[in-house]
């Protein structure tokens, strides 16, 4: 039997930026298993910090502000159906709103018979109306959890066979079960935050905004540190200019609640595994439902507790692997209580398969030949 030659495809990906986040970090680790399977990885963005590491890994980068919410990106239009048309492009993904419109426009002009296909992906439950709408306008949809599926499908006419559930998924490479950092890493932590040492370290991690639950959770640090005065909360996550303010009020919240020595704001790191491995719990704490919530699994690859609030993708996410963990919705008092008790007695966090990387992966391209 003459075995038929595998199609090389070309791919395209479009997202504002690559500064940090999962949807930036999905979209290398597709290219990254593109470039691995023989297929053309292409990504355009308005750059980032993620950009060096996705050239690196083969993918090729075009640097536009394709994200820019302004009249002016609209001329990126027909210059995006000339760079389609002169790269052969088979699949366009898109994965953010504004970018999906210039795609979309751009790929009307196109002749059907030499347009490429067209995937989008919705990463959240965005605001329903018109401007939203074009995310479920792909020849195939994407849904990164059960909770945006039933959003989806709640919230817009759709043939429901034009959906595909596809987790989100993290590498058990990246994140081994019960990994510990190196020594190298711990004395290098250790001399930059001399105050954690030999503390009960408890993590959010989390870009500062006000839904993703810092204030809750420097209220759980403040009610544990009564029974236990050595533990140390870490807020770990990005503060974008236009949240400086906020940040602003965080902190004087820590000093309302007399924990100044009990709470530490850490920007953006890049070795979140290293800081999930050594802390006593994760938590999860986002006042509006997770599409799906990339730390949790994370943490749980390591085998790290996360105590987490029971709605969008965390609750699926904590019911299938560590139900033990599920919190109801801003009961603080609860999650206090747990944490004291974990503290005390450390539980087990079983080892899991579900949510793997490259189960997530062989789906995208599943998708992508589909069509």
């Amino acid at each position: 039997m003459i075995k038929t030659k595998q199609k090389k495809l070309t791919v395209l990906q479009v997202i504002p930026e690559l500064n940090s986040g999962g949807v930036e970090r999905g979209t290398l680790e597709v290219g990254k298993y593109l470039v691995k399977k023989g297929h053309n990885s292409i990504v355009i963005s308005g750059g980032g910090r993620m950009k060096r590491q996705l050239v690196k890994n083969g993918s090729k980068h075009i640097q536009w502000p394709i994200g820019k919410k302004s009249l002016f990106t609209l001329r990126y239009v027909l210059i995006l159906v000339r760079f389609i048309k002169n790269n052969k492009v088979d699949i366009v993904h898109v994965r953010s709103r504004f970018p999906a419109w210039i795609c979309f426009f751009a790929l009307k002009i196109i002749p059907i018979k030499k347009r490429p296909k067209f995937i989008t992906t919705v990463h959240g439950p965005y605001s329903v109306n018109f401007y939203s709408g074009i995310m479920t306008k792909g020849d195939k949809v994407i849904v990164i959890s059960e909770t945006i599926k039933k959003y989806v499908l709640n919230n817009y006419k759709i043939n429901p066979d034009k959906l595909f559930l596809n987790y989100r998924g993290v590498d058990s490479h990246e994140f081994p079960y019960l990994h510990t950092p190196d020594k190298l890493w711990v004395d290098k932590w250790n001399k930059s935050y001399p105050n954690t040492k030999n503390k009960i370290v408890l993590t959010l991690p989390a870009r500062i905004t006000r839904w993703k639950g810092q204030k809750d959770f420097i209220e759980i640090i403040a009610k544990l540190k009564q029974e236990h005065p050595n533990v140390i909360g870490l807020i770990v996550g990005d503060v974008q200019s236009n949240k400086k303010n906020f940040l602003r009020e965080l902190k004087e919240k820590v000093e309302e609640l007399d924990i100044k020595k009990n709470i530490l704001f850490i920007e953006h790191r890049a070795d979140l595994r290293e800081i999930m491995s050594i802390s006593k719990i994760v938590f999860s704490l986002s006042i509006e439902p997770e599409a799906f919530g990339r730390t949790t699994i994370e943490s749980l690859k390591l085998g790290v507790p996360v105590i987490g609030y029971d709605h969008g993708g965390v609750g699926e996410q904590l019911k299938e692997i560590f139900p033990q963990g599920k919190i109801k919705k801003k009961n603080l008092l609860q999650a206090a209580q747990l944490a004291s008790k974990w503290i005390i007695e450390p539980p087990e966090v079983p080892f899991s398969k579900l949510f793997s990387l490259n189960e997530m992966l062989e789906n995208t391209l599943k998708v992508y030949k589909s069509v």
